[in-house]
């Protein structure tokens, strides 16, 4: 005769509670070995054992019920690990978030008051330049593969830069979370259009700058000053809010290290140098 357990020992055994194991069976994660069609009593195997600890691991890595029931389900190793590296990639990536917003919530706690506000006057610049309009949710990733692939055309054609890489994002990148971004590094010398990259000349401008030091997954703390400032002290212009990447992951690959000017559009009738109002 074939040994069985009652629901409350497989309970203990397992250390999945009765409740969770009535919630398998209902979502056919776990079915009981047999039920009592009199009293819906749940009887379980020591066969089921080895499965339920694993379930109980997958599931306290917030594994999806779908994806145990796919690592269950195959006797193929490889496709198992598939399954389950796919999950703790996943995991990877939202614990790395995770790990950016305390950050960025510590250096907002550890901000200082106040930034010094520099006025100062940009001329038209020659750039090579890409432009496309993007998502706010894919900016990064494109602003990554934007500047690698200005910096190999750099050099591919010859040129020298004559400035700092910069970009101009459109306000509605912000209020829309989808418009014009541009990416650009000025050169001197005659710029070969090929794939996304195109000559550019760069407006003049008259701008607020400020300095933000570090990663960017916390300068809208820096936007959020700039702004609030300009809003107290200046006449704000439409037009592409300005950064330039003085030190970025080419310089280091330690974001603590970056270091990035904002520039904000304005529009002043007398010139100022330094404002740490």
């Amino acid at each position: 005769m074939k040994q069985t357990l009652t629901v409350g020992d497989f309970s203990r055994i397992t250390h999945l509670s009765v409740k969770t194991l009535r919630h398998y069976h209902q979502v056919g994660l776990l079915d009981p070995d047999q039920v009592d069609p009199g009293t819906g009593y749940r009887h379980y195997t020591p066969d089921q054992i080895p499965t339920a600890q694993v379930i109980r691991r997958l599931r306290d890595l917030d594994m999806p019920i779908a994806d145990v029931k796919a690592v269950l389900a195959t006797t193929d190793a490889t496709a198992r690990g598939e399954v389950i590296a796919t999950h703790l990639d996943r995991l990877e990536s939202e614990l790395a978030q995770t790990r950016a917003a305390v950050e960025s919530l510590r250096n907002l706690l550890r901000r200082p008051a106040t930034s010094p506000i520099e006025h100062r006057t940009v001329p038209p610049t020659p750039a090579m330049a890409i432009t496309a309009t993007v998502d706010r949710a894919d900016l990064l990733p494109w602003w990554q593969g934007a500047l690698a692939e200005l910096h190999a055309a750099v050099q591919a054609q010859h040129l020298e830069a004559t400035g700092p890489t910069g970009g101009l994002y459109a306000s509605e990148i912000f209020q829309d979370e989808h418009g014009q971004a541009t990416v650009f590094v000025p050169v001197q010398g005659y710029v070969r259009s090929i794939g996304r990259v195109e000559p550019l000349l760069i407006p003049a401008a008259e701008l607020a700058v400020i300095t933000h030091h570090g990663p960017l997954t916390d300068v809208d703390l820096t936007y959020g000053e700039l702004g609030a400032y300009t809003m107290r002290h200046e006449i704000s212009v439409t037009g592409p809010l300005r950064e330039y990447y003085l030190r970025d992951a080419r310089h280091t690959p330690d974001p603590t290290r970056w270091t990035t000017e904002i520039g904000w559009p304005i529009f002043r009738a007398e010139h100022h140098q330094t404002d740490s109002d």
